[in-house]
């Protein structure tokens, strides 16, 4: 018994659409989705962007403040995270470990649990 080429087709969209939503472990794009030890993060967008070029030396060192995605078991809460700082999540403390600009990518930190 054969698939036959629609078969075929919708199988591969099916397993395309799965492999986007894997959590990645190491830093992510926008939209990504990372495994952090514990829950999952998605980096949605960046809200604020102020930092200087590493070429170039500033009066004021500015921020970078991401909107990220944080899902557990069977919920999710939207935060925005700045680098370094840590916030509460659920059992433990998910921090914004680095990030680089464009194209963006962001590392993400997840201590505790049981």
């Amino acid at each position: 018994m054969g698939w036959g080429r629609e078969g075929a087709v919708a199988l591969l969209l099916l397993l395309g659409g799965c492999t986007t939503t894997r959590p990645v472990e190491g830093p992510v794009r926008l939209g990504q989705m990372a495994a952090v030890n514990g829950p999952r993060v998605r980096a949605d967008r960046v809200i604020e962007d102020s930092r200087c070029p590493a070429d170039v030396q500033c009066v004021q060192a500015g921020r970078l403040v991401v909107r990220v995605t944080v899902f557990g078991g069977g919920w999710s809460r939207v935060m925005d995270l700045e680098p370094g700082v840590p916030v509460v999540v659920a059992d433990g403390r998910l921090t914004l470990v680095a990030a680089t600009a464009r194209p963006y990518r962001f590392t993400f930190d997840f201590q505790g649990g049981l």
